[in-house]
């Protein structure tokens, strides 16, 4: 039972990057049509937002401390983070603490401008090529992103510490009345899984149930006749297009405590949830969240010791296998609609 539980857990952490990544994937393909595969490169900006707010936060000067003294007696020299020396020692060392979180705010805005800057600088000349013309100019396009990062920042990966209120693991066996089961948590990794939960529940909620995402919604029925109404859709896709490189970049933001930033984190990231689009049913929002977690946790549990040494391997090939079943099984995926890709 502990066993179990606890892969179900990993399942749902992992799941929630793979759902969020899908989700906005899903949002751009079901607006705009176009196979963004550069939204991986969007999940990777979105940690190193996070990573630059940190490197802001620590910033320092040199200053003599008083009352601390080297071995010979005299004032030592020590680095003061400006924070720190603006807000005071303690609220100073909150800031720092928490610069993960207030990474949202930091990044919301730049994930924002990237993404309409992506759309309107290179994408929107992309809408009536093929698919494949799409995905060989984002690929390119993520590539770069990539390379960039990599020229600034470096090539080794960049460790980002949760605030220490959430350091350490959580007795999940206690809290569910398992007492004699010690089901011990990491604490960030259910705060990741609430995240994404309320952004998840977040978009469908502005999707279903605001003007602006319900003439989207229409939009994405039936663009044509949306247009006829007098609506200036392509302005509200833009919008969406914005909208969804935020959900990546927040993905990513949350992500970093979990497995730290670097440049090809993005095209880890990216393969996987366009197998979990695939599944759930290109264009299907709600397909591509069920598929993300059903994959996380699939992949959660061949990853155990006792089924890799009965297959090996299968931890690595798992997400494929379903991929080919269901496709065989549903060519249209999970959830997928009628007419998607089928041209």
């Amino acid at each position: 039972m502990e066993t179990i539980i606890l892969q179900i857990l990993n399942g749902l952490d992992k799941g929630s990057a793979y759902a969020l990544i899908a989700l906005g994937l899903t949002l751009i393909f079901g607006t705009l049509g176009v196979v963004n595969f550069a939204h991986g490169a969007l999940f990777m900006l979105g940690a190193f937002c996070a990573v630059t707010l940190n490197k802001i936060f620590n910033l320092s000067f040199e200053a003599i401390d008083p009352t601390r003294t080297d071995f010979l007696g005299n004032p030592m020299v020590v680095n003061t983070p400006y924070v720190e020396a603006w807000f005071g020692p303690e609220m100073g060392h909150s800031i720092i603490d928490w610069s993960v979180p207030l990474s949202i705010l930091f990044a919301i805005p730049i994930m924002a401008f990237i993404g309409v800057a992506m759309e309107r600088g290179l994408i929107r000349y992309f809408y009536k090529r093929p698919h494949a013309d799409q995905i060989l100019v984002t690929f390119g396009l993520a590539i770069v992103l990539q390379e960039i990062v990599k020229a600034f920042y470096g090539a080794n990966p960049i460790p980002m510490p949760a605030p220490e209120a959430f350091t350490g693991s959580f007795d999940f066996g206690r809290w569910i009345g398992f007492d004699a089961y010690a089901i011990m948590y990491p604490y960030w990794r259910l705060v990741y899984f609430g995240f994404a939960a309320v952004v998840i529940g977040a978009v469908f909620a502005f999707l279903r149930y605001t003007t602006f995402g319900m003439v989207v919604r229409a939009g994405m029925a039936d663009r044509e006749t949306v247009g006829l109404l007098g609506i200036d859709i392509d302005k509200r896709f833009v919008a969406m297009f914005a909208i969804a490189s935020i959900v990546a970049g927040l993905a990513g933001v949350m992500y970093t405590p979990i497995l730290s930033p670097n440049y090809h984190m993005g095209m880890d990231f990216l393969v996987l949830s366009f197998v979990v689009v695939v599944v759930g049913g290109m264009g299907s929002l709600e397909g591509a969240v069920a598929a993300g977690f059903l994959l996380g946790i699939l992949q959660s549990f061949a990853s155990m010791s006792q089924i890799i040494e009965f297959i090996p391997g299968i931890n690595q090939v798992i997400i494929y296998l379903v991929a080919v079943v269901v496709l065989l099984t549903r060519p249209r995926g999970l959830m997928g609609r009628k007419g998607v890709m089928e041209d």
